[in-house]
């Protein structure tokens, strides 16, 4: 199976990986969506994961959705792991055109990733929903910044949004666009963490027309039947015993 892995990464011309929560657990960023974080979630608030993390209720009740994100959806702590780290050296390589990642945590970024497309946004950015002051995740941290936990901002007094998608919200047209332009100009592609329920993202996923479709993921996907090679192992172990790999055409452009 690796050699078979290692073989078609090697000889791919032009590579994309597409990726979701199961990239970063194993730098301790737990997948809310989980059995167990659905269970918590509904105990301690009332509501599922999904219904604190939609527009309505950050709008609703701003408060329990800042002490749900803050405390659930934020690990300043976390490292990028060998799967951030292969993939960003892949594209240093010339092996990896691009990363589209569902993944709101900016560990990518960390790693040294430059070409990535989160269609989710990012905790890093936040902005000011009256003035769209933008301000960094410290910021939003920083209780002094914040009233009854919701973040103001410092120039108009306005509510902190987080620049990440809620449910209810639409995705970033730039993004889609992006995304899907690197997926259609792909040769091979790398779906792993991921286990391909979350819409419209996922629908990116389905549309690659490409030569070779790896699947890396410990559970079942919607794509297996798809995929030229199948991987039920966790994505960090996988890519991280392919950090050697050597570019057989060269730096790629664009």
């Amino acid at each position: 199976m690796e050699q078979t892995l290692r073989s078609i990464v090697e000889n791919s011309r032009r590579l994309v990986f597409f990726g979701g929560a199961g990239v970063s657990t194993e730098s301790g960023i737990p997948d809310f969506r989980s059995e167990s974080g659905l269970y918590q979630t509904k105990h301690r608030y009332g509501y599922s994961p999904e219904e604190i993390i939609s527009y309505s209720f950050f709008r609703r009740e701003p408060e329990t959705f800042y002490d749900f994100y803050k405390k659930n959806m934020i690990y300043t702590g976390a490292k990028p792991n060998p799967a951030h780290k292969t993939l960003a050296l892949w594209e240093k390589q010339g092996i990896l055109s691009a990363i589209i990642t569902q993944n709101i945590d900016g560990l990518h970024q960390d790693a040294g990733s430059e070409k990535v497309f989160e269609l989710h946004g990012s905790v890093r950015r936040n902005y000011c929903m009256d003035c769209h002051a933008f301000y960094p995740l410290e910021y939003i941290m920083d209780e002094e910044n914040c009233r009854r936990g919701v973040p103001v901002c410092s120039k108009c007094g306005g509510m902190v949004k987080p620049d990440v998608v809620l449910y209810e919200e639409g995705l970033d047209g730039s993004v889609i666009d992006g995304a899907m332009k690197a997926i259609s100009e792909a040769d091979v592609m790398i779906v792993g963490g991921t286990s391909l329920v979350v819409y419209p993202a996922a629908g990116l996923a389905h549309g690659f027309r490409g030569d070779k479709l790896i699947l890396i993921n410990k559970g079942a996907t919607s794509l297996d039947g798809r995929a030229d090679l199948v991987v039920s192992r966790p994505i960090g172990e996988v890519l991280g015993e392919l950090a050697d790999l050597v570019p057989l055409y060269g730096i790629i452009s664009g």
